[in-house]
């Protein structure tokens, strides 16, 4: 199981919280304790500078001085000219010894340890009467280190809750609006396109909700051109069945007899041609993102493959009284291709022009060279299309249900189909105006 955002984030403040607080009172423990033990060691050195000056002078004064030190903690330690040690505790002159009491000429400042206590001494010479040595055990800094880690669980503790609380209250915050991009979401999954996510909260989790709401604008969008393509395709299935079918009726009852059940046959023909090409670019469409749709890519002479093309779309244009010009270049213009698909590209954009360019108009199969590219055109002197539909032309079924009352139309499917197939072959499609009046349909493909 998964943890949930609040979880993680209450989870996430409280390892940041208590890191911060074990470090930073480490830290400052460190530096308490340091700054304590100086200042000690400083106060026993003013204290031992203060004494000597006192030692030579006032005995009385100096019985005194010792009896208050010693009410503070501080023992003096005395050594004599003749190496005789005078104290009143034996730690402190052990400590004194250890620090160089016997041998000291000038001021000297010594922590040592004895046992498991931890002692300050301060040596000092006292010329013709020997040398004196304060020692204090350090507990004032043991001390004060000691109330700081008391005060750093307390302030550890503070700070969990304070952490703990922040980060439900942030972690509630964040994951509203994400819970209700959830929603959103799961309802997309079972077919709803009228929801919204609500964009706010932080700008990461807006950008989230405003990209659930464009995916389901698209989604909207590609289902309802979906529904049109099927309507289309659906119209342009029934209309050859119906005359099939009819025909095929007409003959079976013997309505049709004579001379008349030649026409009759070539109708079926014809109808049945036409599904056929309809049923093939549906599965030539569905194919194209599959995996297994080969395309076995050569180096094609593009000059060659325009020069053949063109005897055949010269006699279909002369039978129905359109001009059909070639443009090319002398030369050969190589390109890697699928030879059987690029010629079923060139013509399914000549049968788009031939069914729209009237009698006497003309229809120009051009191609050119430009660096790196070759440029393969179809340009027609036919109606041309709005300068919107351009951007849509290669959209599936969306100039076919545009002009389906209005002009010729093929399947509604043929554009789409070619601009699968010349992507498929590492080239682009365009489509725009054509000098000649009517719609120019561009194929660049890379050359060498």
């Amino acid at each position: 199981m998964r943890g949930t955002l609040a979880v993680r984030v209450t989870a996430l403040c409280l390892a940041v919280a208590g890191v911060v607080a074990v470090v930073g009172g480490l830290i400052s423990a460190r530096l308490v304790v340091s700054t304590a033990t100086g200042v000690t060691q400083q106060t026993l050195s003013d204290q031992a500078d203060v004494f000597v000056s006192q030692f030579a002078d006032n005995r009385i004064g100096l019985r005194r001085m010792v009896e208050v030190l010693n009410g503070q903690g501080v023992a003096v330690v005395q050594a004599r000219p003749n190496g005789t040690v005078v104290t009143g505790d034996a730690t402190a002159e052990k400590a004194a010894r250890e620090a160089g009491l016997l041998g000291v000429t000038e001021p000297q400042h010594k922590t040592v340890e004895v046992g498991s206590r931890t002692l300050l001494v301060e040596l000092r010479p006292a010329d013709a009467r020997g040398a004196i040595a304060l020692v204090r055990e350090a507990e004032t800094a043991k001390g004060t280190g000691r109330k700081l880690i008391r005060n750093i669980v307390v302030a550890l503790g503070i700070g969990l809750l304070v952490a703990a609380v922040a980060g439900l209250f942030l972690a509630r915050l964040l994951a509203r609006p994400l819970t209700r991009t959830a929603a959103v979401a799961y309802s997309m999954t079972h077919g709803r396109r009228d929801l919204r996510a609500p964009v706010e909260g932080p700008r990461e989790v807006a950008e989230v909700a405003a990209a659930v709401n464009d995916l389901s604008d698209a989604l909207q969008r590609s289902e309802s051109r979906q529904r049109e393509f099927l309507l289309s395709v659906s119209h342009e299935l029934r209309t050859p069945l119906t005359a099939v079918k009819g025909f095929a009726e007409s003959l079976a009852d013997g309505v049709v007899t004579g001379d008349a059940v030649v026409g009759a046959g070539r109708t079926i023909e014809q109808e049945a041609d036409r599904l056929d090409r309809l049923v093939s670019d549906l599965l030539d469409l569905a194919r194209l993102g599959a995996d297994d749709f080969r395309l076995d890519l050569v180096q094609v002479d593009l000059t060659a493959l325009v020069a053949e093309s063109a005897r055949v779309w010269l006699a279909r244009c002369a039978a129905a009284g359109v001009r059909f010009t070639v443009e090319s270049p002398p030369g050969p213009v190589l390109t890697a291709a699928d030879p059987r698909r690029l010629r079923q590209v060139v013509d399914g954009l000549a049968e788009n022009a031939l069914r729209v360019t009237p009698a006497g108009r003309p229809i120009v199969l051009s191609l050119g060279v430009l660096p790196g590219q070759a440029v393969l055109q179809v340009r027609d002197g036919g109606p041309g299309l709005a300068q919107e539909e351009y951007a849509v032309a290669f959209e599936r079924g969306v100039l076919n249900a545009r002009y389906a009352g209005s002009r010729p139309v093929g399947t509604g499917i043929g554009l789409a189909l070619v601009h699968g197939l010349v992507t498929r072959m590492n080239g682009t499609i365009s489509a725009g105006p054509a000098a000649e009046g009517g719609a120019a349909f561009t194929v660049r493909l890379p050359t060498g």
